[in-house]
Parts: C-alpha cells; structure tokens; sequence
C-alpha cells in the first residue's frame, strides 16, 4: 500500500495524540465518542474505518485486504483472568470452565479452556459481549493495516509471551514433571500495551471472538464487508453451514508467526472432545460501558 493512503488512514482513527476528520465512508452512521468518565478496566476504541486483513503473506484466511468500519467500542485491557473467572463461577454466574492443566491457576493468569459459550456467558454476566472479529482487529492493529499490535516488526519474547527458540512461553517450564516443556500463559499485562492501551493483544492466550468461521474475507463476502460486520449469520445461533468459531492472537504455545493481529484461527464453540487453551476478553458497546459506569457509582 502507498504510504499516502496509509496516512490517510491514519488520520482521524481515534489512537491516543492522533487528530483529524476521517473520511466518508458509505453507509456509516455518526460516531459515537468515547465516554468523558473512564470505563474501568476497558478502553475505549474510537469508531471509523481500518484496514483489516493482508493481501500478501501465507495466511489465505486473511485475504483479501479491506476497508471496513466500526463503531465506537470499548474493549477490555486485559483478558480475562482465572481469579475473575472463577469467581464468577463460584457466584453461580458463570459455566464451570477452564484449564485442565496444572499451574494455569495462578489468580493473574488469563483463563485457558473455556468453551466459547463460557466466554460469551460470562461477557454477559458482567453487562458486555464477546468483541466481533472486525472489531477485535481494529483494536490490535489500529487503521493503518500494521501485521502486529506494536507495528510491523515480528513477534519476540520483549513483545509478546510466544514460543521462541528456548521453548514455549519464552523457555518457561510448567511446574509438572509431566508436562513441563509445554509452557504456560504469564499473568495478564507482563509485555506492554498497544497504543490503545491494551496487554497481550499478540500472545499469552488466543481469544475467543463472536463470529463464526469461514475460510477467508473472500469466502465470506458481504457479511463481513461495510459498517460493523458480525461475520455469516451477524453472529447468530445456529448458523447453517458454519460449524466453528473464531479465535484471534496467538500464545504462549505457538511461535511468533501466529502471534499477529491477523492470524484467523478456527475451533468448535464446544471445545470438546479436541480441548484447547483458549482464553478470552470482553467488549462493550458506548451504551453498555455507560451502564457499567453508572453501575460502578453506585455500588
């Protein structure tokens, strides 16, 4: 892409000390502006277009590059934690989920082995949703088509928990004899944030998003083109002809080639019988961020 598009791009895209009017973009609604009061634990991720996906690369899934738009969103800085998760599991509001090794139960480490309907249960016990794929890209990888939450420059063990030549989670040993060498996530936000202010947006523990799969932008045409797409179906339940869910990100298991911001991996929502380490972090509209705003002054 020529750098002048890319800088268009950029301008008006809402990322911290960045100013300017975005382009018209057809069909888009206003956007919506951040909240004046502070979200706690979320940012907030200014509506208007981005460039999602890559035109070049191994990673056909990806393909084709387009400009989509989004609105206004607020996302989680971190994912979510075990402690968090398991508290909501012993108020009886969350599904009885997570890891099936040991040494994932440290209370900061991100939940690892919930099924996908666990990580949607509990964004909606804490008056949120799971972000769809379009907006969990905007928010790793801002509007300028960047391959990674810092940039353009590979994945390492400084800027993301990956596998590198030492072994899983950056030559970690998992305290098992058993199964010491395949690793384990670190507590939530021990590499830096991205300019929107969010941890581990490329690594530690792959995410969970709200859209079903399909095998690339291209396969998926309209449904995932234009203003706030949701994927096949809008991401509703069942879907036919669509199977499996999305996660986004890489971990601490996978070296860094997956450990980009658009690296498309698919698993059935169940995550059974085949189980997974996949974790998972929340999203809110500006309307559900004021609830919890409200919510949190009045406790």
């Amino acid at each position: 892409m020529r750098r002048s598009k890319r800088l268009l791009l950029v301008l008006g895209l809402g990322l911290p000390g960045v100013a300017g009017a975005a382009a018209p973009f057809p069909g888009a609604p206003e956007v919506l502006p951040c909240l004046e009061a502070p979200v706690p634990g979320m940012a907030c991720i200014p509506g208007g277009p981005f460039l999602r996906g890559v035109n070049t690369g191994k990673h056909a899934p990806a393909r084709p590059q387009a400009e989509v738009w989004v609105q206004t969103f607020y996302m989680d800085t971190h994912e979510v934690t075990y402690g968090e998760y398991k508290a909501c599991e012993k108020a009886g509001r969350c599904g009885k989920g997570g890891p099936n090794y040991r040494d994932f139960d440290n209370p900061r480490q991100p939940i690892n082995g919930v099924s996908w309907f666990n990580a949607k249960g509990y964004c909606e016990a804490h008056g949120k949703r799971l972000p769809t794929e379009a907006e969990w890209e905007k928010a790793a990888r801002g509007t300028d088509g960047r391959l990674y939450p810092w940039g353009d420059e590979p994945a390492t063990c400084e800027r993301a928990v990956i596998q590198d030549r030492r072994g899983r989670s950056c030559g970690k040993k998992q305290r098992s004899a058993a199964h010491a060498d395949v690793g384990r996530p670190e507590p939530v936000g021990t590499r830096p944030p991205n300019a929107h202010g969010l941890y581990d947006m490329a690594g530690n523990a792959w995410e969970w998003v709200a859209d079903w799969y399909t095998p690339s932008w291209k396969d998926c045409g309209e449904a995932c083109l234009g203003v706030d797409p949701k994927g096949p179906c809008e991401g509703r339940e069942p879907c036919p002809g669509h199977t499996e869910k999305v996660v986004r990100g890489g971990s601490w298991f996978w070296p860094a080639s997956y450990a980009t911001a658009v690296y498309r991996r698919p698993h059935v929502p169940a995550n059974r019988p085949i189980f997974h380490h996949f974790g998972f972090r929340c999203a809110a509209s500006v309307e559900q961020a004021r609830a919890s705003v409200v919510g949190e002054g009045t406790r």
